[in-house]
């Protein structure tokens, strides 16, 4: 029996019930804290009702609420839905089956932002520091801005030429290309890694955050090197689950402000984010002749329609049809 098994104690509050029976299915502690967000506001909803005495029709009554009164995105109503139905059914343990009536918000049929190579080196080139090689290794290598930030030093796989993504979205692990131009920032990196972790050391810390059970498992890997994350925070904290002082990784608006900055430095009009860059990443192999396959397996997409996306970015405008004013 594995600890998956175990149900939340039932003598705990409900949101605390909440925590821990996303903790022991190894949900992210930024889950968590959406999580109970979305339930919390479920409840509050409904007057405080306990969750146990409603079902389907309030379930439906919160859902239209956030479509039709806070014209929410789909994503968003998604999200909190999915906090709802973990409610009942891994901590209430009453089954909730939603049928497809349920009123959703419409979803959006925005394509994604993607930069021209050119634009993509200017921004890149008016940044500077952790910030800028972050930014190289989210177009560099497809990260998502959660997975670069969650990189252990381990994860860089010098020999063969690869950036190891462990536990990615859906928890699968995949590898993508480790560009040869970030060798060596990435090496002083690592070495800038090693000083840090050392002082951590020194004053009887340096500990890391491991995933699930390998603490127990491995008691020595959180003092390790390779445990430690890529790109560390500048000072330490409490882990909010443990209440242990850690170093964890960086915080995401350090790189989300940096490429705004950037962006607007470089005269780019268009919206960029970190995710900007993945999708550039991914455009420019389309365009370079790669296969929507070899691309679908880089990004981790399940399903290789999710990838398809960036194929009508290809088509520039209209189907790619050629306008009758330059014929």
């Amino acid at each position: 029996m594995t600890n998956d098994t175990f149900p939340p104690r039932k003598d705990k509050k409900l949101l605390d019930q909440v925590s821990e029976a996303i903790r022991i299915k190894h949900y992210s502690y930024r889950t968590e804290q959406t999580y109970r967000e979305w339930i919390k506001r479920y409840i509050l909803f409904h007057n405080k009702r306990h969750p146990k005495d409603m079902g389907l029709q309030e379930i439906q009554q919160f859902l239209a609420h956030l479509a039709i009164e806070k014209h929410v995105a789909a994503s968003t109503q998604n999200q909190a839905l999915s906090a709802i139905l973990f409610l009942y059914r891994h901590v209430l343990e009453i089954p909730i089956e939603i049928p497809p009536e349920v009123f959703r918000a419409e979803k959006s049929k925005t394509l994604p932002t993607v930069l021209t190579p050119q634009e993509t080196r200017a921004v890149i080139n008016h940044m500077n520091g952790v910030p800028r090689l972050m930014a190289q290794l989210l177009y560099g290598s497809g990260l998502r801005l959660m997975e670069c930030l969650r990189l252990r030093v381990k994860d860089i796989d010098f020999g063969n030429h690869q950036v190891i993504v462990r536990d990615g979205k859906g928890e699968d692990d995949r590898v993508t290309p480790l560009p040869n131009s970030l060798r060596e920032p990435l090496q002083l990196q690592i070495e800038t890694v090693r000083l840090t972790h050392q002082k951590d050391l020194a004053q009887g810390l340096g500990e890391v955050y491991l995933p699930y059970a390998l603490a127990r498992k491995y008691p020595h890997a959180a003092r390790e090197l390779g445990w430690q994350y890529l790109f560390p925070a500048a000072n330490l904290s409490k882990d909010p689950k443990s209440g242990q002082i850690r170093r964890h990784h960086a915080d995401p608006s350090v790189l989300q402000k940096a490429i705004r900055a950037a962006a607007k430095a470089a005269g780019i009009e268009k919206p960029v984010s970190p995710h900007t860059f993945r999708h550039s990443f991914a455009t420019h192999l389309l365009q370079n002749g790669y296969d929507i396959r070899t691309v679908q397996e880089l990004l981790g997409h399940k399903d290789v329609k999710t990838t398809m996306i960036y194929t009508h970015v290809l088509q520039r405008g209209g189907l790619a049809v050629k306008s009758p004013l330059d014929a």
